[in-house]
């Protein structure tokens, strides 16, 4: 369907956060497979987290200096602003330089002064944004984008464009072909028993760690539950030392598995009936790719407060349930996991509406997307 148009240059934004850097990462290797694709230039912070993960692939970085807004006028202020419209200008030299035919950003403050170096000079712009209220560089440039790809419906509401798709987040193909069984044979776990995900990202999350390591005897020899818990690598070891005091036999309980981060997260979900998490837009769609019947705990000092109105868009459709971290102790987190693991009703109705909502094919829709301009 492409075959008609040959020789395309694309500029790729997107960074700060994961949730940034990989949809926009994920839809540059997949850019990167069709023929007519001539070079595609991803524009990042090179002191940020895209830097690394960009310097193995197979497009070229264009290293941009930039940062979030100070929230109040002043001094800072000033300085931001310089700092932004010298940004802005070597994204206009980089334009002039390599003449891209698209520019696609995620979002994050980096991508701003590519998207608004790509306005000024009638660059066609295409912008997807991971959470249910939309960062403030989509919501402040959608009017001048050609279309906008979006994760949750929710989003559509605050956004001034007539072109928006519900693509979800685009997540990593063996999430639609790797089956439960198959999972839980890789982790050596048995088929017939419930398996429970812990997890507070990578880099873990202290108030779901300290619950977990106050309930992890009962969670295995209680309730029965296989459990995977990944503790963040830099939380490991305060975890190890903790479980050691509380729940001296850890080590030798094969219902149970602890690492600091799993490199493959597919499988880990993939494995479970029910995860505990944060509420990150990535997260949510892998898990909801998953089938998994998730307590999310949304992290309560992100960005305009986008993980707690994630999990409450997950939880108004069936797909979750809810629980404050201020509120997370070993008691309420063992009362909502006990409710699941025994009502076996509600456990499949939740794992049932969350899978209702995975989108496999984000990736592919929103290449169309940006081919489409």
């Amino acid at each position: 369907m492409f075959d008609g148009q040959k020789n395309k240059i694309y500029f790729i934004t997107g960074g700060g956060t994961g949730g940034h850097i990989y949809p926009a990462v994920a839809v540059a290797d997949e850019l990167l497979k069709l023929n007519n694709t001539k070079k595609i230039y991803y524009i990042g912070n090179p002191n940020n987290l895209e830097a690394s993960i960009v310097k193995d692939k197979d497009y070229t970085f264009l290293p941009v200096i930039s940062s979030g807004m100070p929230r109040k006028l002043g001094i800072d202020f000033l300085v931001w602003f310089i700092k932004m419209f010298f940004a802005w200008l070597k994204c206009c030299f980089y334009i002039i330089k390599y003449k891209p035919d698209v520019i696609f950003g995620t979002g994050g403050y980096i991508s701003a002064p590519v998207l608004i170096a790509g306005m000024a000079m009638k660059i066609p712009l295409v912008m997807h944004d991971c959470d249910a209220n939309p960062g403030l560089v989509t919501r402040k440039l959608s009017p001048y984008a050609k279309s906008i790809s979006i994760a949750f419906d929710a989003a559509r509401e605050k956004l001034s464009n007539k072109n928006i798709y519900l693509n979800g987040n685009p997540i990593r193909t063996e999430f639609a072909n790797l089956t439960k069984e198959q999972a839980k044979n890789d982790l050596k776990l048995q088929l017939d028993k419930l398996t429970i995900c812990i997890m507070g990202g990578s880099q873990g999350a202290k108030t779901i760690n300290e619950a977990t390591v106050n309930i992890l005897e009962k969670l295995s020899k209680e309730l029965n539950l296989q459990v995977i818990f990944q503790t963040g690598k830099k939380n490991y070891d305060d975890v190890i030392k903790n479980l050691k005091e509380i729940y001296t036999d850890f080590e030798n309980d094969n219902n149970i598995i602890v690492r600091p981060y799993f490199d493959n997260m597919v499988t880990v979900l993939k494995a479970s009936d029910i995860a505990v998490s944060r509420a990150g837009s990535l997260s949510i769609s892998e898990l909801c790719a998953s089938g998994v019947a998730t307590i999310y705990i949304p992290y309560p000092y992100a960005a305009a407060d986008h993980q707690r109105k994630n999990a409450k868009s997950m939880v108004e459709q069936g797909a979750g349930i809810y629980l404050e971290d201020a509120q997370t102790t070993p008691e309420t987190l063992l009362n909502l996991i006990r409710d699941l693991s025994v009502d076996k009703s509600k456990l499949k109705q939740i794992q049932k509406a969350s899978l209702s909502l995975a989108k496999y094919d984000g990736v592919q829709k929103i290449v169309e997307q940006i081919i489409k301009e």
